[in-house]
């Protein structure tokens, strides 16, 4: 299966994820650093991401980037 990567942009009013298809790798590693070569070249930008994803085709990577993650728990309480 190959990475997916993506512009992540929160919609300012619903915050809704918006998604910008920037490519397709077949391997992990140049997805990583086509994401680590994004992030580097825009600091400046709070509000966007860029991610990637290990999916079967286009639309499974975009409904797995759509669905809302939970909160990360660190540690017990």
């Amino acid at each position: 299966m190959p990475y997916f990567v993506y512009e992540v942009v929160p919609h300012p009013e619903s915050g809704a994820k918006l998604l910008t298809y920037l490519e397709t790798y077949p391997k992990y590693r140049d997805a990583k650093l086509r994401v680590k070569k994004e992030r580097e070249e825009h600091p400046e930008r709070d509000q966007q991401e860029f991610r990637l994803v290990h999916a079967k085709n286009q639309t499974e990577a975009e409904k797995l980037l759509s669905i809302p993650r939970d909160e990360r728990v660190i540690g017990d309480i």
